[in-house]
């Protein structure tokens, strides 16, 4: 049997990779056939062809964001969240060996098979996290941006900075204050990116033009009379209202021969004068309000205040390594970056790397608990824990999540505390040691602190989880033996 497979995660950075690794070993493992496209930030590797399309028996979608299924009408389909691939690479491909798996209709022999596309569109549809899909859509083309701005900034402040009374400052005659700038011209297109990839996601190219020019007031503030800006909670207002306003206007049945110009001037027209003048006139000031409230709200956080801010993060942050509730706390972070509270981002930087050092630590202290493969694991994992990837730790968490994601939090937890406690800032929406060796941390000896103190708890108590786990396992086989 031969099969396909797309991965694709909403930041294309991890999740993709890992999941297509999961189903190329657990497919070699029982015989099958299988190639993988990767849609990953770096775009489509490994592609399908049209000749492996027709050599297939079956394809396996494993996305978080939207994939055009065109190509694969006709073909049996299994349709599911990226995390599936990861977990269960075996269930999926079994499916296709007990035939169990659906060929996904084509929509052009008859009125019939239409509508039961349509049916099946809207029963997947039904299934699936709208909200998010398109939330990460956005998030997915904003993070590179940001990232790039913010290091830029680092290595400005690193190698150009001055001190001074208010901080590091880089003088304005030197080259450094290029660098610097050309880092806070990126900054500017993060709400105008979010907003456009989020309509982008919703209702496809007609989508990006009135969804970036909405996030772009969004992101200005003197369009509708405010000192301060909507911020990022704008650019998501903007990106559905545009999204959807286009996809309503899409749907009207319009005459022949007004069809060729309704995608390139009425569409992009109405929908960008409805979202901007919506904005302008009814949601920009109270939006601006709620997002200002935020804003103060946790810069006035300290002491235990922040304690509390920072459990809830860092505890968000490894919950599910890479998920949308990680994606929520790190989208949080950014936007107070931007909104001048890097100390919000310092205790997600430290959080975002323990879950995958900490699980190297473990693999390495505690090697009789693992597999082979698991042991390799360890390594790879401790390795994107320093760059910032908590992802690492997705293999682990996969084969034993009641052990490892509880360990994952409760490190994270004491490090995001640390940092939080010594007021760590960080101005690069990234985290992890590579953070710090690009000069975005301040408070930097306390941010290592809160990463090893963190990672040692996660390596501990994940050891000693699974040598309760090992011990019984010994018992029950020497009763076996007896």
């Amino acid at each position: 049997m031969k099969l396909l497979a797309i991965t694709s995660c909403p930041v294309g950075i991890a999740h993709t990779y890992i999941a297509a690794e999961k189903l190329n070993k657990m497919a070699k493992k029982m015989g099958v056939d299988i190639k993988v496209e990767t849609q990953g930030s770096t775009g489509a590797e490994n592609v399908i062809t049209e000749q492996d399309i027709k050599e297939a028996d079956g394809i396996i979608i494993a996305a978080d964001k939207a994939v055009s299924l065109e190509r694969f009408e006709g073909m049996a389909m299994i349709e599911c969240p990226i995390a599936r691939a990861i977990k269960e690479p075996d269930v999926l491909i079994q499916m296709f060996l007990d035939g169990k798996v659906e060929k996904k209709k084509s929509n052009i022999n008859s009125a019939k098979k239409i509508k039961s596309v349509e049916e099946e569109k809207k029963a997947i549809k039904a299934k699936q996290p709208a909200f998010y899909k398109h939330l990460m859509g956005g998030v997915s083309y904003m993070i590179p941006v940001v990232v790039v701005a913010g290091l830029l900034i680092a290595l400005a402040l690193a190698f150009g900075g001055q001190p001074t009374e208010a901080g590091l400052v880089v003088p304005d005659d030197s080259f450094w204050k290029s660098v610097e700038q050309i880092g806070a011209a990126g900054f500017t297109f993060m709400v105008p990116i979010l907003s456009g990839f989020i309509a982008y996601s919703i209702a496809d190219r007609p989508g990006l033009v009135p969804g970036l020019i909405g996030g772009y007031i969004a992101a200005n503030g003197y369009f509708y009379g405010s000192e301060a800006n909507a911020g990022f909670l704008g650019g998501i207002v903007t990106g559905f209202l545009a999204g959807y306003i286009v996809k309503g206007l899409k749907s009207i049945k319009v005459p022949n021969m007004i069809k060729p110009i309704m995608p390139i001037i009425i569409i992009p027209i109405i929908s960008t004068l409805v979202t901007g003048l919506a904005f302008i006139f009814v949601l920009g000031g109270p939006i601006t309000i709620v997002f200002e409230s935020l804003t103060n709200f946790l810069a006035c956080l300290s002491g235990t205040s922040s304690v509390v801010l920072a459990t809830i993060l860092g505890a968000m942050i490894a919950f599910d390594m890479g998920g949308p509730v990680n994606k929520t706390a790190f989208l949080f972070g950014v936007s107070m970056i931007t909104a001048g509270n890097p100390e919000v981002m310092g205790p997600i930087a430290a959080a975002v790397a323990i879950p995958p050092i900490g699980m190297g630590i473990a693999t390495f202290i505690g090697k009789k608990y693992y597999s082979k493969e698991e042991l390799d694991a360890g390594k790879a994992a401790f390795a994107m824990g320093l760059c910032g990837i908590t992802e690492g730790a997705i293999p682990f968490a996969s084969m034993d999540p009641l052990r490892v994601i509880p360990s994952l939090m409760v490190g994270s937890i004491v490090g995001a505390n640390i940092a939080a406690l010594a007021k760590v800032t960080d101005i690069v929406p990234h985290g992890g040691p590579i953070v710090a060796l690009m000069g975005g941390i301040e408070g930097i000896l306390m941010f290592f602190v809160a990463i090893i103190a963190g990672s040692a708890i996660t390596a501990v108590m994940v050891n000693v989880l699974k040598a309760n786990k090992y011990k019984k396992s010994e018992q029950e086989n020497e009763k076996v033996a007896a």
